[in-house]
C-alpha cells in the first residue's frame, strides 16, 4: 500500500504562486507516474497534472502554462507542483494520488480520479 503525505499550501494573492509536495511510502517500487488533483468547494474533484517516471508531463487546459508539475528523483516518490499566476478559481484541497500507466496516453488513466484512498490534501487558497 502506498501513502501520500501533500504539504505547502497556504493563502496566496491572485498572480501569485505556491509550491505544493507530495511524498509517496511504503510499496512504492512499482510505481510509475504520480497525478496532482483539487477539489474545490461544491465541485467533484478534479484531474490537475500527471508525470510519469521517465519525466513525461501532462497538464489540464485549465493550469496548462501557469502550474509545473516536477519529480525529485529517479522515481516519482517525491513530487511538486509549482502554481504560478494563481487565479481564485485555483482555490481548493489539492491532493496527490498514483496508479500504474502505460503506453503514449498514459495521462489519460491518470486523469480519472477515482482511487480507492486519498490523502489529507493540502489547502490552497487565492484570495484578495
Amino acid at each position: 500500500q502506498v501513502h501520500l503525505v501533500e504539504s505547502g499550501g497556504g493563502l496566496a494573492q491572485p498572480g501569485g504562486s505556491l509550491r505544493i509536495s507530495c511524498v509517496a511510502t511504503g510499496s512504492i517500487s512499482g510505481i510509475n507516474a504520480m497525478g496532482w488533483y483539487r477539489q474545490a468547494p461544491d465541485k467533484k474533484r478534479e484531474y490537475v497534472a500527471g508525470i510519469t517516471r521517465g519525466g513525461s508531463v501532462n497538464y489540464a487546459d485549465s493550469v496548462k502554462g501557469r502550474f509545473t508539475i516536477s519529480k525529485d528523483n529517479g522515481g516519482v516518490d517525491v513530487v511538486y507542483l509549482q502554481m504560478d499566476s494563481l487565479e481564485p478559481a485555483d482555490t481548493g484541497v489539492y491532493y496527490c494520488n498514483t496508479r500504474p500507466v502505460y503506453g503514449p496516453t498514459w495521462y489519460r488513466t491518470l486523469a480519472v480520479p477515482d482511487f480507492d484512498s486519498w490523502g489529507r490534501g493540502t489547502q490552497v487558497t487565492v484570495s484578495s
